[in-house]
Formats: C-alpha cells, structure tokens, sequence
C-alpha cells in the first residue's frame, strides 16, 4: 500500500513519473488524490515526477483532529515533509480550489521549497464564503453536539474515510467529542479569520509580495469564480493569467472531473509553464 508515516500520520499516496522536476499536485475540497490522478500521469508522461496525496483526516489517509496549527497549516507541513521523503527539497506545487489554497500554505510556510505555483479555479468571494465553513466544519461540529463521535462517524463524510482506513474509527470513537468540537471549531475560527476574496484566507499583500513563477486558471462556477481568479492574477507581480475556453455557470460548483475535457490544454499549460520556469532555475 502506497502509504508513509509522515509527522507520525499515515499518509496515502502516490508518485508518478521517474524523473524530471516534481510537482505537487492537490485536489480541491476534501476529495481524494484521485481526482488529480488523471492529469498527473498527464503531466508525468511528459517528464515530470508528479506526487498527489490524501490529505490527512481525508480518504484513506489517519485521521487526526488535533494539533495547534490550523488544518491548512498542518496539511502544508506534512506536504513539505512528504516530498522531503523523496528528496524533493524543490519542487512546483499546484491543485484546483483547496488546493490551490495548500499550495499557497506551502509557499507562506515554506518558501525556500516551492520553485512555482500553479493555481486551478481559485477560491473566493461571498457564495464560497457563505458555502464552504459548513461543508468543511459546521456540519461536523453539529453531529458531534447532536450525538457525539458515533454521529460523526455516521456522517456520508466520514463514513467513506472509514471505509477506506478502518482504523480510523477507532481514532474518532476514541475521542471526546468535546475535544474534537474545540479543535474543529478553532479551525473552522481560522478559517473564517481570513480574507474573503480575492482568495479565500490569502491576504491581497501576501500576493503582491510574490517573487515567483505563478500561473493561475480561474474557475467557472460561483464557488470559483472567474472574477476571483483574474482578481488574484492582477495583484501577483509577473503572474500568468490563462484562462480556459469555460463560460461562467451559475452553478454552486463544477465537479473537477467535468473538465476532463480541458485536461490536455491543462497538461500543456503546466508542462510549458515549468519547463519555462526551470530552464531559469
């Protein structure tokens, strides 16, 4: 099983490519690697290593509510620590919507590691904002008041990680639920603590301070709207804006996969971007 104990947490993953720079690519929300799969061995058939991973407390990797730092703060650590497991002390980091957020944690966290980034249908705005803390916590947060660590594990959520890694449910019934409300509500605080647009939790300042290879895709429905996307490319010095040949829908959100059709425009796009980029470097 492709799994590594990564800051004491099993995390799956998977690496393609033998060769090449590396790109870490990450899927949005709280999906698993394998939405990224498709367009990574895209990408690393034309020489790329790339990795994509299941984020901690998503598919199959542990579960763990725990720990100080915000869940994106912690998710970019194990991502930086996880490509130091293959030597990769530099590499490009990229995914669509919450990835493209994890991609900029790493870039905040670790900036020595990151060579470029690659941003897909970026996060923000009102809609997202009102949308998304209840999918990624309010709702939690409420099975666990209603009926402890047994309604959280009923969730349609967790039931799908607990399948996938059985041990998590040992981990979960194990907890307080007063300890996993605390921690999910302190993230969910963090969350919401940041900026709205254009990025969600990614200060306009903290982009215009950028001094390094960017290429953002805005997305196209009203979770990543496009105004978002070209809002963000506006404040990064040198950013490559190139947006898709996608009207705006008035959708909540287009599933990823549903652009399956763009994935080889994107292939292109990523692997000319890079290749530019490493040639400088």
């Amino acid at each position: 099983m492709p799994y590594l104990t990564i800051r004491s947490v099993q995390i799956f993953h998977e690496v393609y490519g033998d060769s090449g720079p590396w790109l870490a690519l990450n899927s949005g929300g709280r999906h698993r690697y394998l939405e990224m799969a498709p367009l990574a061995r895209m990408i690393a058939a034309e020489g790329f290593r790339v990795l994509v991973h299941d984020r901690r407390n998503t598919g199959a990797s542990d579960i763990v509510i725990a720990g100080n730092d915000s869940e994106e703060e912690i998710w970019a650590d194990d991502l930086h620590a996880l490509m130091g497991h293959y030597g990769a002390k530099t590499a490009y980091f990229g995914g669509s919507s919450a990835g493209a957020r994890l991609s900029m944690m790493v870039q905040r966290r670790h900036p020595e590691a990151v060579l470029g980034l690659l941003l897909m249908r970026v996060t923000g705005g009102d809609f997202a904002a009102g949308r998304l803390p209840r999918i990624y916590y309010g709702q939690f947060i409420e099975a666990a008041k209603q009926g402890g660590m047994a309604a959280v594990c009923a969730t349609e959520a967790y039931s799908e990680r607990l399948a996938l890694n059985p041990g998590n449910r040992e981990r979960l019934m194990s907890m307080d639920p007063q300890d996993y409300i605390r921690v999910m509500q302190r993230w969910l605080d963090t969350f919401l603590s940041g900026p709205m647009k254009p990025v969600m939790g990614i200060p306009e300042a903290e982009l215009q301070a950028y001094r390094l290879p960017v290429l953002v895709i805005p997305g196209n429905d009203k979770t990543h709207s496009s105004v978002n996307g070209r809002a963000a490319a506006s404040l990064i010095p040198s950013s490559e804006l190139s947006a898709l040949p996608l009207e705006d829908q008035d959708v909540d959100i287009i599933p990823f996969p549903e652009w399956k059709e763009q994935y080889s425009a994107l292939t292109r796009k990523f692997v000319d971007f890079m290749r530019h980029h490493n040639g400088r470097h």
